[in-house]
């Protein structure tokens, strides 16, 4: 494509979830429930975390990180969404850009966490007396700085390559956010480059992350076998369930929304996909950390205490 012939795009106006006019009031309501439950459950997950001495401890750490990376990618979304149910939806070139960025850096950022996650209950079940000195402040910190750094390269990979594509004609983006698929369909370059490099960098992360969440597993099933006591078992395997119910539902979506066959793409479909994983997901996260962790519940019953205290 001739560079002379691609006119400057200043912005581009999203579709949105529907187009029926007699839904937009409902799901207006409904996604501003969803994302007020979003803000509250995550912004309260991150202060109990950082209130209580007792959760200070590397599990909780990387949960409450877990949170702010819900909080980040929700947020990306989630007002501009609300914004464009109640009327026309457009966006400029650079909000645009910086939407998918931040998208893309944090779904990065959850997937590599949630790895994490696993590797750190491996060390807690597999030999708990060395568990203070394997996962320290320090070590703690460099996972968190790996995480953050290769999100953050990988995100600015897709975004800065779809963004410097020439866009001619049609500037309408068939999705409620700039998601990089369908801002990929409005390109007239050629974007064989971009596809390789989404199926290639995204499957490498999505690849080492499942990897690495199940040799976690297997090793903690092998630790949590040799424990004699069926107390014993119940009490480590329900210290990982709330983590296998949130790695079950995030990679489940992930693997759907981006290695499913270009024969089955659908962009309804896609938004429904998208919708779940941007922001039910971040809604359930914290609901599911703390309906069925007895930490967490304990955690609240101190702070309900002192508050009335």
């Amino acid at each position: 494509m001739d560079k002379r012939n691609c006119s400057t795009v200043p912005e581009f106006l999203l579709l949105g979830i529907t187009n029926k006019p007699e839904m937009k009031v409902t799901l207006f309501i409904v996604f501003l429930l969803v994302y007020l439950t979003i803000l509250l459950t995550n912004l309260g997950m991150i202060t109990l975390i950082r209130m209580d001495p007792q959760l200070h401890t590397p599990m909780y750490f990387f949960l409450s990180h877990l949170s702010f990376s819900d909080l980040c990618y929700s947020t990306a979304v989630g007002p501009k969404m609300l914004v464009g149910l109640l009327g026309e939806n457009s966006i400029s070139f650079v909000s645009c850009f910086l939407q998918l960025l931040v998208v893309s850096i944090f779904i990065d950022v959850e997937c590599l966490l949630l790895a994490v996650m696993a590797f750190d209950r491996y060390k807690a079940i597999s030999n708990p007396l060395m568990y203070a000195v394997d996962m320290s402040s320090r070590v703690c910190y460099q996972f968190l700085t790996g995480i953050y750094l290769l999100g953050t390269i990988d995100g600015f990979i897709h975004t800065s390559l779809a963004f410097s594509l020439c866009f001619c004609d049609s500037t309408q983006i068939n999705h409620f956010f700039c998601d990089l698929p369908p801002v990929l369909l409005l390109s007239c370059s050629d974007t064989q480059l971009n596809e390789l490099l989404l199926f290639t960098l995204f499957g490498l992360i999505e690849l080492s992350t499942i990897s690495g969440v199940l040799v976690s597993y297997c090793y903690i099933i092998s630790s949590v076998l040799k424990i004699s006591s069926t107390r014993g078992w119940f009490k480590a395997f329900s210290t990982c369930a709330s983590h296998l119910t949130a790695v079950g539902i995030f990679q489940g979506t992930m693997l759907f929304m981006y290695f499913r066959p270009s024969s089955a793409y659908s962009l309804d479909q896609d938004k429904m996909t998208s919708v779940f994983y941007l922001l039910i997901i971040p809604m359930m996260n914290p609901l599911i950390y703390s309906l069925r962790n007895k930490d967490v519940k304990e955690a609240l019953n101190r702070l309900k205490y002192k508050t009335w205290l």
